[in-house]
């Protein structure tokens, strides 16, 4: 029903236009909710938080819920559910007690040294990636009450037919996009349903945080150089529209052109951290779709690195065209195929390409055009991801060009581990530093 979070995020987000007058807050739920809750404050040009809740389950069967609490000391208890599960009330203490560590923990976490975006007098849009039950849910919008909300609207992809009824005690409004029978699991929904991270739920919020205190074209038409420039924009390639973010520091020492691997897009939370370590460092960045909707339905075209390489081309003399273009080096940094497509478009701008980074990439696809890459590479791959890691370390004897081969112990593919990505950022600025600072 859902490509990932981020589709189900957009088509939520059409689902609340009507709420674009209103003074709202997106409030999504830790830790899958957020990338849908990205989303859909994109949409609606409105503030990101979260709003951090935690089940309290079973203790012999974790995923049926007996109640929820919620920061501001909020508790749902269904003692219905505690007695046909033969639960006391010393049982559910416990329960509590450790999940109510683990709720102050994700606060801290999520927000760092952020307060709170306050509520009072707001319409708080409460959103998950998805409804079971609705007692997490329940638990937001009251802890949303709590904090002062005007108005509370809880707003979800997909759910059972008959979470209206659940919820329409504590929310003003309910939003589903899809109810569909029978309803076993959320994720069956998805077709890509992989565990957000903790370090995704910061990106985000951090980018969010970012978006809002960047001037955009639409809010400050001053905007210049001296400020910064950070916008969606649309790159034309090959008589094809594609979505893309541009964004350009005050004083670019040179721009790095994002190449996401099988499966994303440009909003990839993972380059998307990346982009935002490297615009604080001074470069600028540009992430952009590599296939429209249409063509993403072929799995084909995924693995299709001849077809990916010349969008890259083509966004690459897209970006320099561009007035907001500073000039300077170019630099790719490529994900899983999207580094083979890096590698080939490297091979063929040869001499124009400064540098390029592979983050648990396959150069593998590139083919015979690996050798002809003159650009600097700095291949990074997980230490845990072993058969990628063996594919670098196959494709470092091709390259001719100036290389390097760096392993982040304890990371696997998609380098969800605490830190893995901080480290993938820091290398990536350095060898972009590196090598701009050369040319």
């Amino acid at each position: 029903m859902f490509r990932d979070r981020i589709e189900a995020g957009q088509r939520l987000a059409d689902r609340l236009g009507h709420l674009a007058d209103e003074d709202v807050v997106v409030l999504g739920l830790p830790r899958g909710g957020v990338p849908v809750a990205a989303e859909v404050a994109r949409a609606l040009a409105a503030p990101l938080d979260v709003i951090v809740v935690r089940k309290l389950g079973v203790p012999y069967q974790p995923e049926l819920a007996m109640g929820a609490i919620g920061e501001e000391d909020v508790r749902l208890v269904d003692k219905h559910t505690m007695a046909m599960a033969g639960v006391s009330e010393r049982q559910l203490a416990v329960v509590e007690q450790r999940e109510r560590a683990e709720l102050d923990r994700r606060a801290r976490l999520f927000r760092g040294t952020r307060d709170r975006i306050p509520l009072q007098g707001k319409c708080a849009v409460i959103v998950d990636d998805g409804i079971a039950t609705g007692s997490t849910a329940r638990a937001a919008a009251q802890v949303a009450r709590a904090l002062g909300a005007r108005r509370v609207v809880v707003a979800t992809p997909v759910a059972p037919p008959e979470v209206y009824e659940r919820l329409r005690r504590d929310a003003d409004e309910v939003v589903v996009v899809e109810t569909p029978e029978p309803f076993y699991a959320i994720g069956q929904f998805y077709r890509d349903f992989t565990q957000t991270s903790d370090d995704e739920v910061t990106a985000l919020l951090e980018q969010a945080h970012a978006a809002v205190a960047t001037p955009s074209p639409e809010r400050d038409r001053t905007n210049d150089a001296s400020s910064g420039y950070r916008s969606e924009v649309s790159v034309t390639t090959g008589g094809v529209e594609l979505g893309g973010l541009l964004t350009m520091p005050g004083s670019s020492s040179g721009t790095v052109v994002f190449v996401h691997g099988s499966g994303s897009s440009r909003h990839s939370p993972r380059n998307r951290q990346v982009a935002d370590f490297l615009n604080k460092a001074g470069l600028g960045t540009l992430l952009f779709d590599l296939l429209s909707k249409e063509e993403e339905a072929s799995r084909a075209n995924v693995f299709d690195i001849e077809l990916l390489s010349a969008r890259l081309l083509g966004a690459t003399s897209w970006l320099t065209g561009q007035p907001r273009w500073q000039g300077g080096p170019i630099g790719y940094f490529g994900a899983s195929t999207g580094a083979a497509a890096a590698l080939r478009a490297g091979a063929e701008l040869r001499g124009t390409i400064a540098a390029i980074v592979s983050r648990g990439g396959r150069p593998d696809l590139t083919g015979p055009r690996l050798a002809e890459v003159a650009a600097p590479t700095l291949l990074i791959v997980g230490g845990r991801d072993h058969a990628v890691l063996d594919m670098n370390r196959s494709a470092q004897r091709q390259l001719r060009c100036e290389n390097r081969l760096e392993i982040v112990p304890g990371a696997t593919h998609l380098f969800e581990e605490p830190g893995a990505m901080d480290r993938v950022a820091e290398l990536a600025r350095d060898w972009f530093e590196e090598h701009f600072g050369g040319r």
